[in-house]
């Protein structure tokens, strides 16, 4: 069987002729939605970055999704993985025109996000994940976590308290293993619900400053 090569739409926040030596901020948008969602945020974020922001390759709904939802009779680890190799793969061919990679999801964008981090930590210098969880990788050599742990790769993570989205296992799950093995930086918005906040995205930029642009 021929090998085919993931190429996914990509909404970009600079033209191509002003993107290269700039850091790439590559953000994953959540369930059912689209490239165009993240794109909104370039303006509340720090203008040296370049934003891809990359459509899920799954059709559903009225948007996309990079796999099922975890409590989904079809869900599977396997199909995790396979999404965020191919991530990877079409990464490999944008990210040699940049100073660094930065991974930003929202929901299940930082599903992938922080999966994306765990199979090549050291490729990553910064992960934001906004209302959203990591997956729990149920002994898949795909996920590397003693290599996460050696990069403690700095780890935003933001979350409304009155969010009834994220469950409460996968909240315990993420908290636990970001915890141990990133260099955590856990934000709470008292009254947000599952959505970003302009006062989030202060705090985003911040972090992005400090974390990935000053050293």
């Amino acid at each position: 069987m021929t090998e085919t090569t993931w190429k996914p739409v990509v909404a970009w926040s600079k033209p191509e002729e002003e993107r290269a030596g700039t850091p790439l901020l590559v953000a994953f948008h959540g369930y059912l939605s689209h490239e165009m969602d993240l794109l909104g945020l370039a303006p509340l974020l720090p203008a040296e970055f370049t934003i891809a922001s990359v459509r899920a390759p799954r059709a559903m709904g009225p948007g996309f999704t990079w796999f099922p939802l975890m409590h989904e009779p079809d869900f599977s680890i396997e199909k995790v993985t396979r999404s965020v190799a191919d991530v990877w793969a079409w990464l490999d061919t944008v990210r040699g025109n940049h100073s660094s990679v930065t991974l930003l999801g929202f929901s299940m964008g930082m599903a992938v996000a922080t999966s994306a981090l765990r199979h090549r930590p050291r490729d990553v210098a910064a992960v934001v994940g906004l209302s959203g969880f990591a997956v729990p990788d149920d002994g898949d050599p795909f996920f590397d976590d003693a290599g996460t742990l050696a990069a403690r790769t700095p780890l935003f993570w933001g979350r409304g308290q009155e969010d009834q989205v994220i469950t409460p296992d996968k909240i315990q799950y993420t908290h636990d293993w970001a915890t141990e093995h990133t260099d955590l930086t856990k934000m709470l918005y008292a009254g947000l619900q599952h959505s970003i906040s302009q006062a989030e995205m202060g705090h985003v930029g911040e972090f992005l400053r400090a974390k990935v642009l000053a050293p």
